[in-house]
């Protein structure tokens, strides 16, 4: 659900070992067991959804910006997203995610990219998401990991933030706010309005 190609200098993270940053977290998804309102992917998720974002290398420098449209639809087995991507230098691209349910909580994925299937879990308002993906770097493909969190907000915004690694080092973030539109209060609505905005 993120972003496959980024354009950022390699070299900058060709650094001494001793200044790299390890990606890890202590975070759980349960621990956000009773958070609301309630996230259900394949609720949230089917019709259309809009979302606008920004990749950060591992300096906090924003490297891309981009608006994703996602037209969802469930079966009742598999969620399946079509992502269509639009980034701030012209660039477009799609990538479509097929999404299964095991359980109440627990779901596993594919998509174009991701090696092997992507695992998650969600409890309350939260979201993880855990995959290796063979991402774009340039003209190259690196193997990364993602570590990837969605937070479901009163007002229908979703916040997600995912880490970006490589052997367990930090590489960067990629932030996105979803909504779905008309089912925002006013004051979300002026803040995707201006997320958008921003990401053109």
């Amino acid at each position: 659900m993120i972003l496959n190609r980024l354009r950022f200098v390699p070299q900058l993270i060709a650094l001494p070992i001793i200044a790299l940053l390890v990606g890890c977290t202590n975070m759980n998804v349960t621990d956000f067991r009773s958070g609301k309102p309630r996230l259900v992917l394949e609720e949230y998720f089917a019709g259309q959804t809009i979302a606008a974002g920004i990749f950060q290398d591992r300096f906090g420098t924003v490297r891309r910006q981009f608006v994703v449209e996602i037209d969802g639809d469930w079966d009742g087995e598999t969620l399946t997203m079509v992502e269509d991507f639009s980034y701030s230098d012209g660039e477009t691209e799609q990538r479509i995610w097929r999404l299964t349910k095991l359980d109440e909580h627990r779901y596993e994925g594919t998509a174009e990219g991701v090696v092997g299937k992507a695992s998650g879990e969600a409890r309350g308002n939260a979201f993880n998401w855990i995959y290796t993906f063979d991402l774009k770097v340039g003209d190259s493909t690196w193997r990364v990991d993602f570590d990837d969190w969605m937070f479901l907000q009163p007002g229908g915004v979703l916040i997600n933030k995912a880490t970006v690694s490589k052997w367990g080092i930090t590489i960067g973030e990629v932030t996105l706010a979803f909504h779905k539109p008309g089912q925002m209060t006013a004051e979300n609505d002026n803040t995707a309005a201006s997320a958008l905005s921003a990401a053109e």
